[in-house]
C-alpha cells in the first residue's frame, strides 16, 4: 500500500535557509502540510534536501510544490542505503508554477514526464538545478515522497 514515508524519525537536511531563519523558512515547512509555511532557501547554484529514513524504502511517487519564480527547470533524484554512495535515480524537469507536480505511476504531472525506477533505498536527495530565480533561490510548500516500506 503507497503512503507517506516521511515521518517523524525521517532526519532531513537541505543545503541552506534564507537569512538562516530557520523558525521561518525552516526544512520542517517542507513536511507540515500547512499551506502558509514554506522552505526558502538562501541563494546558491543549486539547492537540495536529503532525507534519511529509518528502515528502506521503494518510492513510488514523489510530489513537489514550488512557489512558482522560485522553482528549478532541473532537478535529479539520487537514493542509496545508509552506508553507500548516492546513485542517480532520474532525471527532472518542473515546471515553473505554484501547482503540485507529481510523478505518478512513474511519470511526472507537470514540467514532462519521468519514469521513476523502482528503487529500494535507506536515503534520498532531491537537487534542484538551473534555478529560475536570478539569486539561486528555491521555495517550495510541499515536499511528499510516498510508497511503502521494505
Amino acid at each position: 500500500m503507497t503512503h507517506s514515508l516521511v515521518c517523524a524519525d525521517t532526519v532531513s537536511r537541505v543545503s541552506s535557509v534564507l537569512n538562516r531563519n530557520t523558525r521561518q523558512f525552516g526544512k520542517k515547512h517542507l513536511f507540515d502540510q500547512d499551506e502558509e509555511t514554506c522552505w526558502n532557501s538562501d541563494q546558491g547554484p543549486s539547492q537540495w534536501v536529503v532525507l534519511e529514513f529509518p528502515q528502506r524504502i521503494r518510492v513510488s511517487q514523489l510530489q513537489i510544490q514550488f512557489q512558482g519564480g522560485f522553482s528549478s527547470r532541473r532537478g535529479c533524484l539520487e537514493g542509496s542505503q545508509r552506508s553507500e554512495a548516492l546513485n542517480k535515480i532520474v532525471d527532472f524537469y518542473p515546471e515553473d508554477n505554484n501547482s503540485i507536480q507529481i510523478s505518478y505511476r512513474g511519470f511526472w504531472g507537470g514540467g514532462g514526464t519521468f519514469p521513476v525506477p523502482a528503487a529500494e533505498v535507506g536515503q534520498l536527495k532531491v537537487t534542484f538545478e538551473d534555478l529560475t530565480d536570478f539569486f539561486g533561490r528555491v521555495v517550495i510548500y510541499h515536499l511528499r515522497v510516498l510508497g511503502e516500506k521494505v
